[in-house]
């Protein structure tokens, strides 16, 4: 019986929680539609790199090095005669790679922390915002570069790093959730039936508590991008020959005399994939937010 039930109007699964509703709600809107088509074509472009791309990103080309944008090389090429856009490409697939990994383990570890602290023991919570201000007080990329220099360049370090400062942020706005709703009508009920902690978290709270949280995971996948083209310019993240935005970056500063393409080519893709996830992120808020959403 406890299973079974659901009070009206209090439901977690009403229908424009839905993944198929919530889509719906973010293309009604011009900024929703241009957020969901840029998401859309940076993790195809980044799945289907190897059937997309026109050339091998490591196939070096001498003869061709340093072109301009042609019908040949769309982006040009760069010192070491390598098709730019093949390597936008592949390095499309390092951003996701990092970010879905990144994102999706600092979110999902912050979800659980935070319902506990916010439904379990005071002392418990307690402790976690301990843990979390402490965190929370280490730049990102200050002990990004700090670790990474000690331990030496890595996708997986600069991976562990991102989820360790990311997981507070995603925590504490699970706990809020959480503190708000353990003493509405339908969780006391769902306690006075006898339902336990773990079923009254995964049925009512988690449902409810997520949507804040995909927001958030929506505006840090451009940060996670960010943070490792920035490691990767300076050397800090992957390394040559592996193609990364960052590492474009900075192979196209040390040739910008001979030509800019290489530089316009690499910080594209950094700024229309931020666009992209910032006008998903703000058409998430106005769909899971009552006090934003436009309803037609």
């Amino acid at each position: 019986m406890t299973d079974r039930f659901e009070p009206a109007g209090e439901s977690a699964f009403s229908e424009d929680r839905k993944p198929a509703a919530t889509l719906r709600m973010v293309l009604r809107t011009p900024q929703g539609v241009i957020g969901v088509t840029i998401v859309a074509v940076f993790l195809l472009s980044a799945l289907f790199a190897p059937a997309i791309a026109p050339y091998d990103p490591f196939q070096i080309n001498i003869p061709d090095r340093l072109q301009a944008p042609s019908l040949n090389h769309l982006l040009g090429t760069d010192q070491l005669g390598r098709d730019t856009f093949s390597r936008i490409l592949y390095g499309g697939r390092i951003a996701v790679q990092l970010a879905g990994i990144a994102v999706g383990l600092s979110l999902a570890i912050g979800l659980v922390l935070g319902m506990i602290a916010g439904y379990g023991p005071r002392w418990f919570d307690n402790l976690m915002l301990l843990l979390f201000d402490t965190i929370r007080s280490f730049p990102t990329i200050v002990m990004a570069m700090a670790v990474v220099s000690l331990t030496g360049p890595s996708l997986e370090m600069v991976m562990a790093i991102f989820v360790i400062n990311a997981v507070p942020g995603f925590g504490r706005i699970a706990r809020t959730q959480t503190l708000a709703l353990r003493n509405t009508e339908f969780i006391l009920a769902e306690h006075s039936l006898g339902a336990s902690t773990a079923l009254i978290l995964r049925r009512h709270i988690m449902p409810n508590v997520v949507g804040p949280l995909l927001i958030l995971a929506a505006m840090d996948v451009p940060v996670v991008i960010t943070v490792e083209a920035g490691l990767s310019f300076l050397g800090l993240g992957v390394l040559p020959p592996t193609p990364s935005w960052g590492s474009l970056l900075n192979e196209g500063f040390r040739i910008l005399r001979d030509t800019p393409w290489p530089v316009i080519a690499g910080g594209l893709p950094l700024i229309i994939t931020t666009l992209g996830f910032t006008f998903l992120g703000e058409s998430l808020r106005d769909v899971f937010d009552p006090k934003l959403r436009k309803e037609p």
